[in-house]
Formats: C-alpha cells, structure tokens, sequence
C-alpha cells in the first residue's frame, strides 16, 4: 500500500499542471481495487476442498475397471487380441478391481457380497 500511495503522490504531481485530475485520481482508484482484488480477497477454505469422498472415488473406480473388463471381452471375442494378450490384461484388470473391492471394503468397514456365491451347504454338495 506504500508504494500506491507514492504511486498516487506522484499522480498527483503530475496531474495537478493538467485538467486531467479527475481521469488520474480514476485511475489510480482503478489500480488500488484490483490491487486489493487480486492480493487482498483470502479464498474460502471450503473452495479447495475435495468435493468427492473417497469412496466415491473408489466406487468409479471400480465401474470404470468392470466397463475395462467388458470392453476387453468385446475385442477379444472380435479377434482384436490374441488369447495370451487377453488373458494377461484380464488377470491384470481383475486383480486390480480385487484391490480397488478391498479398499472399498475396508471403507465401508462391512464385506461387499457383490459376485461371491453363498456357501454350499452339506445337502447341495451330496
């Protein structure tokens, strides 16, 4: 602020031979709002915060890597991979989403029974 204040001093000066005091004293106006603008306006704490949890995160996540896995089979069933390229982007895909589940699980704090079968009981096995 000192030095907009010599600034305006010096406008002064300069404009107090001229009829041009009142476009002077405007500009220096001017120059000190967007000063105060740019420097003195703090922002909200609330404007940097993430607006996703990460649970949400994790959820697209998983979504993203399951429409992965279904476009993979796609191209592959189209012979656009070979059967050694397929399998290895498939396991690689899948142990991925069983990281990504895992990580959603220990978010939630409760297993996910998406995709696992319920265990055989003793009449199904005979």
């Amino acid at each position: 602020m000192i030095a907009l204040a010599s600034l305006a001093a010096l406008l002064w000066q300069a404009a107090s031979s001229s009829a041009d005091l009142p476009v002077t004293f405007g500009c220096v106006a001017l120059a000190a709002v967007v000063v105060y603008f740019i420097f003195g306006i703090r922002p909200d704490p609330a404007d940097s915060a993430p607006h996703r949890s990460r649970l949400d995160q994790l959820l697209d996540r998983r979504e993203a890597i399951y429409e992965n896995l279904r476009d993979l089979k796609f191209e592959y069933r189209a012979g656009k991979f070979a059967e050694k390229d397929f399998e290895e982007s498939r396991q690689a895909l899948e142990l991925e989403a069983v990281q990504v589940i895992a990580e959603i699980e220990h978010e939630t704090g409760s297993p996910s029974l998406t995709g696992r079968r319920a265990p055989a009981t003793e009449k199904a096995v005979r």
